[in-house]
């Protein structure tokens, strides 16, 4: 799945979602070739523990790839909700200083997986697998305790560095590693990923701790803390009948009976609380839903359980119905979903977005813009709306009522590339050279990738139709790229 700036075009859907030809930004870009290489190494493996800035760089070259992953969904919503949960469990997390950044992953296979520096990865799997947010938040909450209690970090001191020339290659091969033990990718074989992966895995002290905390994290952040054995023995019963094919998580998470009573036997202890859950996980689980496999199966999957009552929310079925019609562009059928929802006493920021993306698909642009502005007064922290309406008035070509509203938007997501990506298409659609590689700079710098910001900046330099006090400030900005960068490279900055 695709979506940009929240889902306006969709994979398979070259029209986008309002009738007219999509707007493709044509950007001069300038790349050079990767120089991630050019990295310095970790450090001494005689260490018992890599260091907060080992770490820091470990997670920012990890982030890196991320940010130009394919298999990485790119969604909005799906991306904040599990940022939000993640947050909250953070916040009951035994460091609360560390920062944490969640990712999902575009995968089948029920999994996730930590790495230094915070970073987490969720696959699609995971999501479908979970029946309630607490049995999702329990496995984040395990990620969390490998995370706070440094356990790969500690692994990963301790291994000789004979394999990592840099941190760009360590980081590649975590990611690879971690999240599909069974194949390599990108620049790394097979056979190396296994490599990495037989020397990360977990000890059964190190998962044992991770339960500990985690189901500590789990209550103290108002889930339910029998989800997670409830969870644990569900993913174990289904390797019984998988033949052989066990499920990810179990094959970087040993999963033994010992580990599921012991997790049991802690849960009993503990008084009953009611769960405070989110309606937001049920959403998104079928927004996830409505985008795997066909359209037309994911529509009639929907429509059977809507039929048969097979589903723990009635709404969430017909959110999910309702992207299903919009990637088969059935636009019309969408809209009665929407009509339905609406009747139904739902009120939120997801049906807002929604219903702003089935007026764009059945072309009613002007109405489309309004919902998307109507509801950033409602919801101004809903970054699909901002994301949305960035995009729809790029693809109309209203080039100044798209900056004006980007800038606006930047003040409340100054971290987003994407806004700086869409930024950057208007300038180039007023033909402001200056400005639009400036903007191009910034997306690159939130996307961990201060070499191609720097090269933007350059080019930004070098144009002649920029006044003095933005030549200044272009000027200024790389100079302090330039510094953050060497800083990156000397690991003794």
């Amino acid at each position: 799945m695709s979506m940009l700036g929240g889902a306006l075009v969709m994979a398979g859907d070259s029209t986008g979602l309002y009738s007219g030809k999509p707007y493709e930004p044509e950007l001069d870009i300038s790349l050079p070739s990767d120089s991630s290489n050019q990295l310095p190494e970790l450090g001494d493996a005689s260490q018992t523990v890599l260091s907060l800035l080992d770490e820091e760089k470990i997670a920012n070259q990890i982030l890196k790839q991320v940010a130009t992953s394919e298999d990485v969904l790119d969604d909005a919503e799906v991306t904040d909700y599990l940022q939000a949960l993640g947050q909250r469990l953070g916040k009951s997390s035994p460091d609360k200083q560390q920062v944490f950044h969640f990712f999902v992953v575009q995968d089948k296979t029920i999994n996730a997986f930590a790495m230094p520096g915070g970073v987490i990865g969720v696959h699609t799997g995971l999501f479908l697998a979970a029946n309630s947010e607490s049995e999702l938040a329990s496995v984040l909450g395990h990620e969390i305790g490998h995370v706070t209690q440094h356990h790969l970090a500690r692994m990963l001191a301790s291994q000789k560095y004979d394999m990592f020339k840099n941190i760009a290659a360590t980081a590649l091969a975590l990611l690879v590693a971690r999240s599909n033990p069974q194949a390599g990718a990108g620049a790394l074989t097979a056979a190396s990923a296994a490599g990495v992966q037989r020397q990360i895995d977990y000890t059964r002290e190190h998962e044992r701790e991770a339960d500990r905390v985690g189901l500590t994290i789990l209550e103290d952040a108002g889930f339910d803390v029998r989800a997670m054995p409830a969870f644990f023995t569900t993913m174990q019963r289904a390797t019984r009948f998988s033949d052989g094919n066990m499920p990810s998580y179990l094959r970087t998470h040993p999963l033994t009976s010992e580990r599921i009573a012991d997790i049991g036997n802690r849960v009993q202890n503990r008084p009953y609380k009611p769960a405070n859950e989110s309606p937001a996980f049920g959403l998104m689980r079928a927004k996830i839903r409505a985008f795997q496999g066909m359209p037309t199966q994911a529509i009639e999957e929907f429509n059977n359980n809507i039929a048969d009552g097979r589903y723990q929310n009635e709404q969430a079925e017909h959110f999910g119905l309702a992207y299903a019609y919009l990637r088969a562009n059935q636009a019309t059928q969408a809209q009665q979903q929407v009509q339905w929802l609406e009747q139904h006493r739902m009120v939120n920021a997801y049906l807002v977005t929604l219903k702003a993306l089935t007026l764009a698909k059945l072309g009613q642009v002007a109405q489309a813009q309004t919902q998307f502005m109507q509801g950033l007064q409602q919801y101004p922290q809903h970054r699909a709306l901002a994301l949305g309406e960035a995009e729809l008035l790029i693809r109309s070509s209203q080039w100044s009522q798209a900056i004006t509203h980007i800038q606006k938007q930047l003040m409340t997501f100054p971290d987003d590339p994407k806004l700086y990506d869409w930024l950057a298409a208007a300038y180039q659609g007023l033909g402001k050279q200056m400005l639009l590689h400036q903007a191009l700079g910034e997306s690159y710098v939130r996307k961990y990738d201060l070499q191609r910001a720097i090269d933007q900046f350059e080019i930004a330099s070098k144009t002649k139709d920029g006044d003095f006090y933005l030549q200044s400030r272009v000027e200024a900005r790389l100079k302090t790229l330039r510094q953050e960068l060497e800083r990156e490279q000397d690991p003794k900055r």
